[in-house]
């Protein structure tokens, strides 16, 4: 640590690193490398991890007040077949003055490049296991944590990422599970996470912070869930990945297709405090600079002409109003509606498009929205409504120029509905998270999660409990006698004595105490997450065939291994002709059809029957 405010890059004493120091903090970098990752692949072939080395370094920028560098790897033909088919630059930003530096990477495709799928781009950074052995992602998701040679002892749980901790060098993790999924978060929740050292010497605590202000660069969307830090101890930033998603979300480029993309920056940021002081104001403090990195943005300071600064920015506004007519009132306000600016696309296309830019918002309590800050281009305005199903989409192309500020007045939503409800289980929220999350196994726990109800959905093992609940006979719902807090949080598979595993079929009983109707009525299945699966809906007749819908096989997300409570959100609206339905009892039966493993099913969003349309 220096006293000085002035950057100074020091290039002249070794050709292999360089060093800059601004007074506050001093990097070293290998030279001309510039590390990064990619997972990438050719069609139809397996998958490569590959670390991307810069082969060309350049001073971009340099004087007292800030240096920005730049890590080039460009891709020549020679290197088909064996590195990534883009031409990859990524920078650091030193500045007076900042307490951390700024990196970003640019992704470029010009012309004649061969096909390509990438299903992950992200920063890795590795920190002092001997020191860093604190871990801080909210002001409730914290703790001490085990190493990585505590893993290393332990054993191997249903898959490799997790572990019980069998012999750990600190006793309070004996019995416990450790597995980096279990500190996942959705975009919108990941913008600091990091590490903060607990030296036992008389060294200052210090607070390793990976900054995120804005998600725009990101792929799936706000609610798509992602890794943040975890035992090694490593912290993340992703930009790109296929979690909680799975290869849907692939960014695809055909031959020859060209491409340009700026992923962050992204502020790692370092801070301390005196011995005597509470080291968890480290993480205080490092929610403030977030508030002041988000106020920022976008930075004025970027070099690259390829990331659009404030003033070439535009923004979008108008309100959202939900017409429902079974509903009372007819329309309602949109409270927190999330809308979002992403690639034009289907209704709904958002959550799994990965190679544009996304700029997403919350709606105040009256419906009314801006979405600032945009890049110039070409967008549709997607949305959805927290209480109602399905996805909204704005007809027509919105077109953001640089300064350019669009009002689109008000725009109704008419949610997916052809009659009055009959009955319904769930919240429409793309969430699981209100059904029955069961209790962990008393072995296989991660104590963080003890105590809180909100984030028990992470605990490890969970989808063995259904074959506890229920081991010989499925789950039985009764519109009118049971709650949704009755309803388990997946329909996974049955594990049998030979450790083999079986389908699962719900039944959902109701009363029709008037006579049937003519017409359709409606079935609106939403599905918070779909694993591997195809299910299968029949109605008072549990063996017809072929059932009376399938979904066939859908998903790939793989929530409910990776401890998530929901997935990508998939939308059923299911005719039901009236002779499948009787006056008095009936019965509709689910059935996840697939069972080869136990990762396999579906986590419900919210079901609902309707009559028929009324006039």
């Amino acid at each position: 640590m220096g006293t000085s405010s002035i950057v100074k890059l020091n290039t002249e004493e070794d050709q292999q690193q360089l060093v800059v120091d601004n007074g506050i903090v001093s990097v070293t970098l290998s030279r001309p490398e510039g590390y990064f990752d990619v997972v990438w692949n050719e069609p139809e072939k397996p998958g490569n991890f590959q670390r991307v080395h810069g082969t060309n370094f350049s001073v971009i920028a340099a004087d007292e007040n800030m240096v920005e560098l730049s890590f080039l790897r460009s891709w020549k033909s020679s290197m088909m077949g064996t590195d990534v088919p883009f031409n990859i630059d990524k920078r650091y930003i030193f500045r007076s003055g900042d307490s951390g530096f700024y990196s970003y990477v640019i992704f470029d495709r010009p012309e004649g490049m061969p096909a390509v799928e990438v299903d992950q781009i992200r920063y890795v950074y590795k920190l002092d296991e001997d020191r860093f052995k604190y871990m801080a992602l909210s002001d409730t998701r914290q703790r001490s944590m085990p190493s990585m040679k505590d893993r290393d002892t332990g054993q191997v749980l249903a898959y490799k990422e997790a572990v019980l901790l069998t012999k750990p060098s600190n006793p309070e993790f004996r019995g416990e599970v450790d597995d980096k999924y279990q500190y996942s978060c959705e975009n919108t929740d990941n913008t600091v996470h990091g590490w903060i050292s607990f030296d036992s010497s008389d060294a200052p605590p210090i607070g390793f912070w990976m900054i995120t202000p804005s998600n725009e660069f990101r792929n799936g969307g706000p609610t798509k869930q992602d890794l943040t830090s975890h035992v090694g101890p490593y912290t993340l930033s992703m930009f790109v990945s296929t979690h909680y998603a799975g290869k849907e979300v692939t960014m695809a480029f055909q031959d020859g297709e060209t491409y340009k993309k700026v992923f962050g920056p992204v502020f790692v940021y370092l801070n301390t405090d005196s011995k005597e002081n509470d080291k968890l104001s480290l993480w205080s403090d490092a929610v403030q600079q977030l508030s002041k990195e988000v106020q920022n943005w976008p930075y004025d300071f970027i070099q690259s002409q390829d990331y659009f600064p404030p003033n070439q920015r535009g923004a979008v506004f108008g309100r959202l109003l939900v017409q429902d007519r079974y509903f009372k009132g007819g329309r309602f306000q949109c409270t927190n509606a999330y809308l979002g600016l992403a690639l034009p696309g289907d209704a709904g296309s958002w959550q799994r498009e990965s190679k544009g830019y996304q700029f997403w918002t919350r709606a105040d309590a009256k419906g009314y929205f801006k979405i600032n800050n945009v890049v110039p281009g070409d967008y549709n305005l997607y949305g959805w409504v927290l209480g109602f199903i399905g996805d909204y989409k704005y007809n027509g192309t919105i077109t953001i120029a640089p300064g350019g500020i669009i009002n689109l007045n008000s725009l109704i939503y008419n949610p997916p509905r052809n009659g009055p409800t009959i009955w319904e289980i769930g919240i429409p929220d793309r969430s699981a998270s209100e059904f029955h999350v069961p209790d962990p196994y008393p072995s296989l726990m991660n104590k963080l999660y003890v105590e809180q109800r909100k984030d028990k959905f992470r605990q490890y093992g969970l989808w063995e409990r259904y074959t506890d609940m229920y081991p010989d006979d499925d789950l039985v719902y009764t519109v009118g006698v049971n709650k949704y807090r009755d309803w388990f949080y997946a329909q996974v598979t049955r594990s049998t004595e030979n450790k083999t595993y079986e389908p699962t079929t719900w039944q959902i009983i109701f009363d029709h105490q008037h006579d049937i109707m003519s017409g359709n009525y409606t079935l609106q299945l939403a599905l918070a997450s779909a694993a591997d699966a195809d299910l299968q809906v029949r109605f008072n007749d549990p063996s017809i065939y072929p059932p009376h819908f399938a979904t066939g096989h859908i998903g790939g997300d793989n929530a409910i291994a990776r401890h998530g409570i929901h997935g990508l959100y998939w939308l059923f609206t299911i005719d039901v002709p009236s002779n499948l339905l009787v006056k008095g009892q009936n019965i509709i039966y689910l059935r996840q059809s697939k069972a080869i493993n136990q990762f396999q099913g579906v986590m419900y969003d919210y079901i609902r029957l309707e009559h028929p349309p009324t006039t």
